[in-house]
């Protein structure tokens, strides 16, 4: 996959000068490799959240300086040193300095595919070699490396590798809380996200959802009933309805079992198909390099916060996933749709994170804006068309109970907890 993502510059490279590609394409086009990357690599989705939005803001904090006075993001996040500016009176090409910014922070912030990166790297550098003066050039590279030294230094102190030394977690023996489950039964992911450091929320507990319904074994139980319905909804799926949930899947890493074979496919993952969402939008809008910027930061603001908030909830009521409350009591036989993710089902990732991205996108394109989502197509070679980006959220939203994967509570409550935190987004950023 990652041979596709070069094939644009290569092409430019030879064919082409750089003034025939478009600055904003050439955004477009290092953010695509990076999903490209990321997919490779199989990172977690909270874990490619965090990757998107360093290099994000870094390319948007080189970029605007094309467009007088707009303003920094960063200063306006929590635990960033004060931007670096560009000398006055000095030429810049600050597309440049916005990939070498990009360029640096993905290298630097634990991606795997460095080798893919570097060639990608080449051929853009190659093209602004042969447009820009060498001072101009070399005055480009080392003004995207200064701002990538404070992305970087925010990066190294935001909790995340004091997280990789924490103990596996494996769930509770406890009725009705979260244990490992099937097919391959692995150990809680990200267990201690809550301890990263937050970019807007005052912390990752802000927006706490409502507490889920009280575990039972009661068949006139709520949450009996509950788990009923996502058992009752997977034995009669429509065509539409299996549609819709393969197509939301997002699952970085499916491990297939056919007899004794065992073999993973990789996937986008949720994140990565929001910032596919946020690039067609600013396609469809034909917007320039600062407002392409803006737009892939802003999502992957919504998405980082929106993980910590989710992943605050998760692990503090450790809900049991429908798979196996359907498998011990209702019945044993059960096997739902799509493959349950490890970790605990309450709130729903997808749905806070996609209400969060939607709330910010439809801020920045409009409530009504109807897009082709064609972000996944390369992948799995699906595509649909929405009227909004609220209405892609909650589809994304529901295909989590037609997949078999979450309990209706689980996802009403993770989309109005999504809602709020781009709203808080909006409101601290935007406005």
């Amino acid at each position: 996959m990652l041979a596709g993502g070069l094939i644009f510059f290569i092409a430019c490279s030879t064919k082409k000068t750089i003034s025939d590609v478009p600055d904003a394409e050439i955004l477009h086009q290092n953010e695509d490799l990076l999903t490209e990357v990321i997919i490779y690599d199989v990172f977690t989705p909270p874990v490619a959240a965090r990757l998107y939005v360093y290099t994000s803001l870094a390319s948007y904090e080189a970029v605007r300086f094309s467009h007088p006075g707009a303003p920094s993001i960063a200063a306006k996040l929590r635990g960033f040193a004060k931007m670096p500016e560009p000398e006055q009176g000095k030429s810049y090409d600050y597309t440049l300095a916005a990939s070498q910014a990009f360029f640096t922070v993905t290298r630097n912030i634990k991606v795997f595919s460095v080798d893919s990166l570097k060639k990608h790297e080449n051929a853009v550098y190659g093209m602004f070699s042969n447009k820009l003066d060498k001072a101009t050039y070399d005055r480009s590279i080392a003004f995207g490396d200064t701002i990538a030294k404070v992305i970087l230094a925010r990066a190294k102190n935001d909790g995340y590798l004091i997280s990789r030394g924490k103990p596996k977690y494996l769930g509770s023996k406890e009725q009705g809380k979260w244990r490992p489950t099937p097919p391959d039964y692995l150990d809680g992911v990200e267990w201690c996200w809550n301890t990263m450091k937050t970019l807007v929320l005052d912390s990752a507990a802000q927006f706490m959802p409502p507490r889920p319904p009280a575990f039972s074994l009661d068949t006139n139980s709520f949450f009996y009933k509950n788990a009923r319905e996502v058992y009752t909804i997977n034995k009669n799926l429509t065509k539409e309805q299996e549609t819709v949930a393969r197509y939301w899947d997002d699952n970085p890493f499916v491990i297939e079992h056919s007899g004794h074979l065992m073999f993973g496919t990789k996937k986008i993952t949720p994140g990565g198909h929001w910032m596919g969402i946020a690039a067609i939008a600013a396609r469809q809008t034909k917007a320039d390099p600062v407002q392409v910027a803006k737009g892939y930061v802003m999502t992957a603001i919504a998405l980082y916060d929106g993980f910590i908030a989710c992943w605050d909830e998760k692990y503090r009521s450790c809900v049991v996933r429908p798979v196996t409350y359907i498998d011990e009591h209702i019945d044993n036989s059960f096997v739902p749709f799509l493959q349950t993710p490890p970790f605990p089902e309450y709130t729903s990732g997808h749905s806070v994170i996609t209400a969060s991205a939607a709330t910010v996108l439809e801020y920045i394109y409009g409530h009504n804006f109807a897009f082709q989502d064609t972000s996944d197509l390369r992948y799995i070679g699906m595509q649909r068309h929405f009227n909004s980006f609220g209405d892609a959220a909650a589809e994304a939203s529901i295909s989590r109970v037609y997949g078999g994967i979450h309990y209706r509570t689980g996802v009403e409550a993770g989309a109005a907890q999504g809602k709020k935190v781009g709203e808080l987004i909006i409101e601290k950023i935007l406005k």
